[in-house]
């Protein structure tokens, strides 16, 4: 390719205005709202993060040293209860916060008080199983409703999920396990893609060995089809375990808006999968905006459930990962977000 040709791809002139159809469908129409946040970008997020319950309030909106970047760094909340509880006890208690189908036709639908009832359980189960504040847990499943229920449980209690997509091999899995150094795994005895049995439970048995973990929770998904070995001194059934806990309210954990809330690991296409780690304050605060303002795409059905998206996906104010320092505005919100999306190393992993 001649230098001239190379240069004229790196220009971009023209301008593509969407219709006015599909103007009118937006749910943010008020342009005034992009200059109050690039006059003002802390008082701004401040507008925003109080949409949010605080269990404290923050005084402290932005604390920005290059390349580091802190939101919201004196206020306490908890993930779990924004998610949630605090629709719960209020008058979408019994709105539909879940619609769920299964790839064999089977379908759910978790209203927010009884997936708060689900995540309460949850939430005493890992307790119980030794599960405490700052631990992580590897999450390995398909789309099933356990997923939601399993992260919201981690948030409710403090400790950090990550969650491994469930087509990935078991070493992928083995190394996100080994770099996170969880003790716990959740898993099912296996998945529907495209009605074939997807083999996590086996693929989970063969990422473990050597690795720190102690406990296996299996969900029973598709029975004898998955052909999984189950060893009673260190696999537990997700719905007996459950069944032992008690209907109670789980307290929520008070968390530090820069607290992990979780751990998302990059692909490792060009090298060793990157732990980009997602605190709880800034992270809340991107996602309450953008869920609640912004026009969302429908996703497509997809293997093992149709997802109407997870209680948080990416994105979000503060996004870090080891030994990484990425430019560019790319929160994807009005306002200026962060001048860099900073990524360290975390202190616990």
């Amino acid at each position: 390719m001649q230098q001239e040709e190379f240069d004229s791809l790196l220009k971009e002139t023209r301008r593509f205005e969407p219709s006015e159809e599909f103007r009118n469908q937006a749910n943010f129409r008020d342009p005034t709202v992009y200059d109050r946040a690039r006059q003002d970008p802390e008082g701004y997020w401040a507008e925003q993060a109080r949409h949010l319950d605080w269990m404290a309030p923050f005084t402290k909106v932005l604390e920005w040293d290059p390349p580091h970047a802190r939101w919201f760094s004196d206020g306490q909340l908890n993930a779990a209860y924004n998610a949630v509880d605090r629709h719960r006890l209020g008058p979408r208690k019994n709105k539909a916060a879940i619609l769920w189908e299964g790839e064999p036709g089977d379908s759910k639908v978790y209203t927010y008080e009884m997936l708060g009832r689900e995540v309460d359980r949850a939430a005493h189960m890992l307790t119980r199983l030794g599960v405490r504040r700052g631990d992580r847990v590897t999450i390995y499943l398909s789309m099933i409703p356990e997923l939601p229920i399993a992260m919201l449980a981690c948030a409710k209690i403090g400790a950090i999920h990550s969650v491994v997509f469930g087509g990935f091999s078991s070493q992928s899995l083995r190394d996100r396990i080994m770099d996170a150094q969880s003790k716990i795994l959740i898993t099912a005895d296996g998945g529907w893609r495209r009605g074939r049995v997807v083999p996590l439970k086996a693929n989970a048995d063969e990422a473990i060995k050597g690795t720190p973990v102690e406990t296996v929770l299996v969900v029973k998904r598709v029975g004898e089809a998955s052909g999984a070995a189950f060893r009673p001194d260190r696999d537990k059934d997700w719905a007996e375990e459950m069944a032992k806990s008690p209907t109670t309210p789980s307290p929520a954990e008070t968390m530090g808006a820069e607290d992990i809330l979780y751990l998302l690991y990059t692909s490792g296409t060009t090298g060793k999968p990157k732990g980009i780690v997602h605190t709880i304050g800034g992270y809340l605060v991107g996602q309450n905006l953008l869920l609640g303002r912004f026009p969302r795409v429908p996703p497509r059905p997809a293997p093992e459930g149709i997802p109407l998206g997870p209680p948080w996906g990416e994105g979000g104010l503060s996004r870090r990962s080891p030994g990484r320092i990425q430019a560019g505005l790319g929160t994807g919100l009005p306002g200026p977000g962060p001048p860099f999306q900073v990524y360290t190393q975390s202190p616990n992993l």
